[in-house]
């Protein structure tokens, strides 16, 4: 098991001993939004894994990717969108790849463009999202991201950065009027790790935010956030197809370790505790507005700092006393964004993370790499991370579903007729951001048996590429719960093998793939499809 702040953990531990709930989905209140898809909720298990379960206790497995469409982006070309609009099509693409969960990006800058005042017709166009989503079988999971603070930290038009620095470009995140980082240096040290993220700007508004510094209307900047949401919470825990809140997006937090090697000299304490009081108190919040509102308790997604994806020996871990609805959702990009290869080490440590959060499930809220990867026949990296994931058992969402070319994760691209490469699905002509076509290559790579839900706890799950078969196993299904399983291409029943199912039958056609479905007989039972093409 990796590193951890052990007296923090001991703390911590005589907390959860103290009256934490330890089982058990909160209770449903009356008049709750109803949907076509049934409500998730986390269910812990140090032993086996924690795992997401719907209403009927069926155990589900979620796939899908990350979709920016509602985010605000910091842009170096304000006449190159750094976004698409969401449209009913492209939904139906996504649907298409056998996906059944967006992670979907908001940021606090336009869900609060004013202190204290929420932007109305942006969360309208949310909770157009969130149903349109819905009425294709995908849940959502509503992420508060940022990057690197937010779009406002771009180095001014008239500083000048020293010898070994250069410009910071801006990102996305919080609001200008949330911005406290003191007139500090917007220029970024040449080679430092992390880059972004250690822009002495980044670092001073980060720092404000901690100690929940004192903002407009003398209220704390953090307070500020956590209102921010319950806010969110109130008006979407209502949804069955709204899993939970995703509270912030790669957390500037450092362990002593990280601030060394990032940021020498600068006197920077170690941020643990830091980010472990920000999750609790966002926990809270988002409990009390649910509580309020009558609506369930969804649940909540922590990330650890982003460094984890480059070594998890360095990255902070929020230890905090917290319910049995937490989600651990760490980064895996091990091997695609960040040194070193991709290998089931990186998924093992994710699994020993979770399980000092009393076994909490996983869903990697980000993953991958370049789409020509995808397409390159000696490079099998998409196909090895969805092969882990099955072997874990893990759910996930892609980075990302579509890009335009205004986005700052492209801005080192002159655009000068050059193709920076974009991410995605989507073939996009830069830097006029016309759109060339849907990478159905790509999708191919992508598209993939996905066993949505499995009658009980699911034991095994394994695609094997080379022979065409998948298959997937239990122990403990309930008689009468019905299996769920998504094929990629269209099959027959003499394609399977089944055991402890009845009354195996085609469903609904998913773009190329179709949805199986089967009911358990009641204890063990096995699937197993023959020679998918």
């Amino acid at each position: 098991m990796r590193r951890i702040h052990v007296s923090l953990l001991l703390t911590l531990s005589l907390a959860w001993s103290s009256g934490c709930p330890t089982g058990g989905i909160m209770p449903v209140p009356p008049n709750v939004i109803t949907g076509p898809l049934s409500p998730l909720h986390a269910v812990p298990d140090t032993a086996a894994g924690g795992r997401f379960e719907d209403a009927l206790g069926r155990q589900v497995l979620l796939r899908g990717a990350n979709v920016n469409s509602l985010g605000e982006y910091w842009t170096f070309d304000p006449d190159v969108a750094p976004v698409f609009p969401l449209v009913a099509d492209e939904v139906d693409l996504f649907a298409g790849i056998g996906w059944n969960v967006v992670r979907m990006i908001l940021t606090w800058s336009l869900v609060e463009p004013s202190p204290g005042e929420y932007d109305a017709a942006y969360l309208d166009a949310v909770e157009d999202a969130v149903r349109l989503f819905q009425s294709r079988g995908i849940y959502t999971l509503i992420d508060l991201h940022q990057d690197a603070w937010g779009p406002t930290l771009a180095a001014r038009a008239d500083e000048t950065c020293p010898t070994d620095t250069s410009p910071a470009i801006g990102w996305d995140g919080a609001p200008g009027w949330a911005t406290l980082d003191g007139g500090a240096s917007r220029c970024i040290r040449t080679g430092t790790f992390g880059l972004r993220e250690f822009s002495p700007a980044v670092v001073a508004a980060f720092l404000a935010f901690w100690s929940d510094q004192e903002g407009p209307g003398g209220v704390g900047i953090q307070t500020r956030y956590h209102a921010m949401l319950g806010h969110l919470a109130a008006r979407f825990s209502p949804f069955d197809s709204v899993i939970g809140y995703d509270v912030m997006n790669e957390p500037n937090a450092w362990s002593s370790i990280t601030l060394a090697l990032a940021a020498p000299g600068q006197g920077l304490d170690d941020q643990t505790a830091t980010l472990s009081t920000f999750y609790s108190r966002a926990q809270a919040a988002i409990r009390q507005a649910e509580t309020d509102a009558r609506t369930p308790h969804r649940m909540i997604f922590i990330e650890p700092s982003p460094d984890w994806a480059v070594s998890t020996e360095l990255a902070v871990l929020p230890y905090f006393q917290h319910d049995d609805q937490l989600v651990y959702a760490p980064h895996i990009y091990q091997g695609g964004i960040t040194p070193g290869g991709l290998s089931e080490g990186a998924f093992q440590d994710a699994m020993d993370d979770a399980a000092t959060f009393r076994g909490a499930p996983i869903l990697t809220g980000e993953w991958g790499t370049g789409p020509t990867r995808a397409t390159d026949p000696d490079d099998d990296y998409f196909e090895r991370h969805q092969d882990f994931q099955d072997q874990f058992r893990m759910s996930s969402a892609l980075w990302q579903f579509r890009v335009g070319c205004g986005d700052p994760h492209a801005a080192s691209d002159p655009y000068q007729g050059v193709d920076p490469g974009m991410w995605g699905l989507f073939d996009v002509d830069c830097p006029s951001n016309q759109t060339l076509g849907f990478r159905e290559d790509f999708a191919r790579v992508l598209r993939r048996p996905l066993l949505r839900a499995a009658p009980g706890p699911i034991d095994a799950v394994r695609w094997d590429r080379q022979t065409g078969t998948f298959q997937a196993s239990g122990t403990q299904a309930t008689s009468g719960q019905e299996l769920v399983l998504f094929l990629p291409v269209p099959v027959a029943v003499g394609d399977f093998e089944a055991s402890g199912l009845a009354g195996l039958a085609p469903g609904t056609v998913e773009g190329p793939g179709q949805l199986w479905t089967a009911a358990a007989t009641g204890g063990a039972w096995q699937i197993r499809v023959l020679q998918l093409p």
